[in-house]
Formats: C-alpha cells, sequence, structure tokens
C-alpha cells in the first residue's frame, strides 16, 4: 500500500493540459479542505477579535516566507537545476547542497531575529491594536507560527527539485496535507489549547507539507545535505538571479500587509472579512491561475533554454487561452452567486447575515481581477523562464504602490462623498451594514491587478511576440459565454427562490447550485454553437483518458 503511494507520487507526468488538469484536481480537494477550514474558523469565531487576531499573526511568517522563501523558489530554481542536471548529474547535486545549506541557515537566522525583535514591530505595523489587551497575544501567536516559514521553504525547495523532472503530485498533493493539518488543529485541538491549539495545527501542516515531498527525493537518492559550501558562485548566481523575483514578492506581500494594518483601524472584524473574501476567491485562481502556471513553467524552462522560443511562446499563448477559458466565466459566476457561495460555506454559528453580506460584497470586488490574476502567475513564470526577471519586478512593485495609494484614496472618498459610498453601498447590496469601508481595499486591490496584468502582457508581447492577435476570437467567445452563464444564472435566482427555502444552508445552497447549473449548460450551448476550440481540447483529453482506463472484468 505504502509502495503504491509512493509509485504514485514518484510518477511523472507529460503534457501541458495532463499536469494542469492534475494540479487542479488536487487544488480542487486543497480548495475544499481550505473552505471546510473556513468555515470552522468562521462558525467558532465569527468575523470579530479573535480571527482578526489569527489572520494578523500570519502576516509576519507570511512576509519572511515570501522574501526569502522566494530565494529558491521553483520559479528560479527549476530552469537553474534543469540546466545543471543537464550538463553534470553529481555538479547538480553538489549545487543543490550548498544552496539548501545557505537558505536553511539563512531562514533559521532571519526567524529566530524575528522572534527577539516580534515586541518592537508589531505594535508598529498593526497600530489599530496598541494599548489593547490583544497585542501581547498577537505577538506570541506570530511567534509561534515562525515555524511555518522555516519548514514551507525548506518543502518549496525539494518541491523545485521535484518539478524540475515533471514529478507533480507530490507537490500538488502538499497543499492538501497543508489544510488537513489546520482543520486537525481546529476540530481536536482547539477545544484544548484555544485559538494556540489551531496555530498548532498550523505547523503540524507545515510538517505534512514537506513530509509527502520526503519519499519522491528519498527513492531518488537526492534528498539535500547541509553541507559545506566549497565554492559560492552557484549560491550567488541563484542569489543575483531571484532578487527581482523576490523584491517582486516581498512587495505584494508587503501590499498585503499594509492593507490589512489598514483594516486594523477600521470596524472590528474587518482584517476577517478581508482575509476570508480573499481566501474565497482565490479557489478559481488556484483551480485555474495556478495549476496552468505552475504546469507549463518546466516545459517553459527547458524549451526557452534549448533555443525553441518559437514552441515556448505557443505554450503560453495555449496557457493564456485556457487560463481564460475558465477563470472568466468562473469569476462571473463568483459575482452572481456571491451570497449563496458565502452562506453556504462560510454562515453557520457566530458568522451573523451582516458578517455574510460584506464578506459576499468584498468576495465580488475581488472576482472582478480573477482572470487578470491568473494571467500575471503565467506571465510572470513565462519571464522567469526566459531568465527575464526585472520587468516582471518594475511591473508588480508598481501595481503594489498603486494599490496602496488608491486604497487610501478610496477610503477617504468613502469617508468624504457620501453619494459615491451610497451608491457602491447599493450596488453591492450592503446599505445600512456597519462597517463598509473594508470594501476599499478588495477594490483597490482588483483594480491594481487588471493594471499589473495588462502591463505585463503588453510587456510579454514587446519581449516575445503576439499573443492578442492569436486569441483574440476566443476571448469573445467565452466573453459572449460568460454574459449568458452570469444573465441565466441570475435570473434563475429568483426562480429557484420560489423553491427552495433560503432560511436554511440546503435550500440557499440548492438555489446557487441549480442556478449556476443552468447558466453553466447556456454558456455550453453558445460554445458550441460557436465551435469554440477550447471546449473541444477539454474533450479530446477527457477522451483520450477514459480510453487509457482499462474494462471492468
Amino acid at each position: 500500500m505504502v509502495k503504491r503511494f509512493i509509485d504514485v507520487l514518484h510518477k511523472e507526468i507529460s503534457g501541458l493540459h495532463r499536469a494542469a488538469y492534475l494540479l487542479a484536481f488536487f487544488s480542487f480537494l486543497s480548495q475544499i479542505l481550505a473552505l471546510v477550514r473556513d468555515r470552522l474558523l468562521a462558525h467558532y469565531f465569527g468575523a470579530g477579535t479573535v480571527l482578526d487576531l489569527y489572520y494578523a499573526a500570519f502576516r509576519i511568517p507570511d512576509f519572511l516566507f515570501v522574501s526569502l522563501g522566494s530565494m529558491v523558489s521553483i520559479s528560479v530554481l527549476v530552469p537553474f537545476f534543469i540546466d545543471r542536471m543537464a550538463k553534470s548529474d553529481n555538479d547538480g547535486r553538489r549545487v543543490i547542497d550548498e544552496v539548501f545549506t545557505f537558505f536553511s541557515v539563512l531562514m533559521v537566522g532571519a526567524a529566530v531575529c524575528t522572534y527577539f525583535l516580534a515586541p518592537y514591530i508589531i505594535p508598529r505595523i498593526f497600530s489599530g491594536l496598541q494599548g489593547t489587551a490583544d497585542m501581547a497575544e498577537l505577538i506570541s501567536y506570530t511567534r509561534l507560527l515562525l515555524w511555518s516559514p522555516i519548514l514551507l521553504g525548506v518543502s518549496n525547495f525539494f518541491a523545485s527539485i521535484t518539478q524540475a523532472s515533471r514529478r507533480f503530485t507530490a507537490y500538488a498533493l502538499s497543499p492538501v496535507l497543508y489544510n488537513a493539518g489546520i482543520i486537525f488543529g481546529i476540530i481536536v485541538l482547539l477545544p484544548y489549547f484555544g485559538l494556540r491549539g489551531v496555530l498548532y495545527g498550523v505547523i503540524f501542516g507545515a510538517v505534512l507539507h514537506i513530509g509527502c515531498q520526503i519519499p519522491v527525493l528519498a527513492r531518488d537518492k537526492f534528498i539535500p545535505r547541509i553541507t559545506r559550501i566549497a565554492n559560492y558562485s552557484a549560491v550567488r548566481s541563484i542569489f543575483i538571479l531571484s532578487i527581482p523575483r523576490t523584491l517582486a514578492l516581498a512587495a505584494s506581500n508587503l501590499t498585503a500587509l499594509v492593507l490589512i494594518a489598514m483594516a486594523s483601524h477600521m470596524e472590528q472584524g474587518s482584517i476577517a472579512i478581508f482575509n476570508l473574501s480573499l481566501n474565497l476567491q482565490s479557489v478559481p485562481l488556484t483551480l485555474v491561475g495556478v495549476s496552468y502556471s505552475i504546469a507549463a513553467f518546466p516545459a517553459l524552462a527547458s524549451l526557452f533554454s534549448s533555443g525553441k522560443k518559437s514552441l515556448f511562446l505557443e505554450d503560453i499563448i495555449s496557457a493564456s487561452r485556457h487560463i481564460i477559458f475558465w477563470a472568466l466565466p468562473i469569476s462571473v459566476l463568483f459575482i452572481v452567486l456571491r451570497a449563496q457561495i458565502v452562506r453556504t460555506i462560510l454562515g453557520s454559528g457566530a458568522f451573523s447575515w451582516e458578517d455574510t453580506r460584506l464578506t459576499a460584497a468584498a468576495l465580488a470586488l475581488f472576482a472582478i481581477s480573477a482572470v487578470a490574476q491568473s494571467l500575471i502567475l503565467l506571465f510572470v513564470r513565462g519571464f522567469y523562464a526566459a531568465g527575464k526577471t526585472k520587468m516582471p519586478l518594475l511591473i508588480n512593485t508598481f501595481s503594489s504602490l498603486l494599490i496602496v495609494v488608491l486604497a487610501y484614496l478610496f477610503l477617504f472618498i468613502s469617508k468624504s462623498y457620501a453619494p459615491i459610498t451610497d451608491a457602491l453601498e447599493w450596488l453591492l447590496r450592503v446599505s445600512g451594514i456597519d462597517g463598509t469601508a473594508v470594501l476599499a481595499l478588495p477594490l483597490a486591490f482588483t483594480i491594481g491587478s487588471i493594471v499589473n496584468a495588462i502591463l505585463l502582457w503588453v510587456s510579454f508581447e514587446r519581449a516575445f511576440g503576439s499573443i492578442f492577435g492569436r486569441i483574440h476570437r476566443m476571448i469573445f467567445e467565452i466573453s459572449l459565454a460568460s454574459i449568458v452563464v452570469g444573465a441565466v444564472s441570475y435570473v434563475s435566482l429568483d426562480i429557484f427562490d420560489d423553491i427552495f427555502n433560503i432560511d436554511t444552508a440546503l435550500g440557499i445552497f440548492s438555489q446557487g447550485l441549480f442556478s449556476g447549473i443552468f447558466g453553466i449548460l447556456f454558456g455550453v450551448v453558445i460554445l458550441l454553437s460557436l465551435r469554440n476550440r477550447e471546449l473541444s481540447d477539454i474533450f479530446t483529453t477527457l477522451s483520450e483518458r477514459y480510453k487509457k482506463i482499462p474494462p471492468a472484468l
């Protein structure tokens, strides 16, 4: 049994769509568990102070992970490992050991320094909590979570090695186990340790995250070791290559930190609402954008390093087509069915109807940029596969600054121009609810993300060739189908409102489910009538997969 499980983890996956569907499948499982996790958190704590502390405690450890972990990220190491291993297997293994040693010492040292500096840093970042009894708890929780960037950073390093050989299963399974660990903390440890028990579950999930990578590396006898660094040239090369990506990711994470720090000055529960809606909108992002960008990356790096630039561009175009094909209608459904989604997933226990309405409004604003966020992941990885890291840094930094500026601008408008605020509240159906100022944050995030995607797209075309000219027909087709999906789903809500009792969890779930199904069916009819190529590709991929399944005896 164990051997068969390791065989599955060790299996090499070839083909963009097969790898993307594998990643999407495990991403779906991970997102299901993430939704269960968030429902449990919302049920026990509601959108209040405790959940605010929970999400705030992640910010500095996450910033540490993004800032240092990105130095040995998949986007940086996969092209480097592919190149080194192609030249010499022994040289590749030596480089891996030396980079692993440098990274491990750096990450542990940074975590230790942060542990002692936490009482001085945290009160300045979350000044809205200063002078309250919650500040000491936040410092303690943050210190506990400093184990997370160490464990996840090492796991990220291991994943770079497995992905270089196109073994995606272990990488895809790791977030599933991570969320399972957190759920274990909520269900088993919360009654005994309170919120601290949930954080123990986070650490346990991080251990599971790294644990599923080890069997694959062990079978190949490729587990990195702590060793003496005899030659710093490889470490220096990776460090120099990773600086632009590190700064870009740090800028994005710093932006999230600023937005949450701003939320700490708002109504109680604003941090929770921001994070819960952000987690919900990450479902289409993870299923589509992350899956396709990760699946495409090793092939992109290999094609560009071997000089096959035309095939490199073809892979980018193919991934772009399928990302837009999936992400656009999903984002429309999230906007139309936002209340049903939020109430079904989070609406129990201490999570009130007012919390639901505010979270649904924030989700709608985030969902507008789902396509943009997915394309950002692809174009950034395309630039990194080609070794061009400066342009994503410049664009991402500009977009991050734009998000912060827009957030402050929208907050000023919400306080100074009541008619504009009233119109936005009416549009998002949150009139008469306290705490709507938090909606300025996802609105700023969405506009900044769209600007980021446009700039990356234009820059990528200038560097590698035309993309829009090859996919403009598909964009028209899926846009038309998405409008139909949204319109039919919206009309169906009123129809099923009279059929189901929407005062119950089952009723509101059924209303959203059947409305979405009706919308999707009409969208598929539109695509079939237009003879959409992407829909045909999906049917072809699924039929090929079905043919390989042996008949039952």
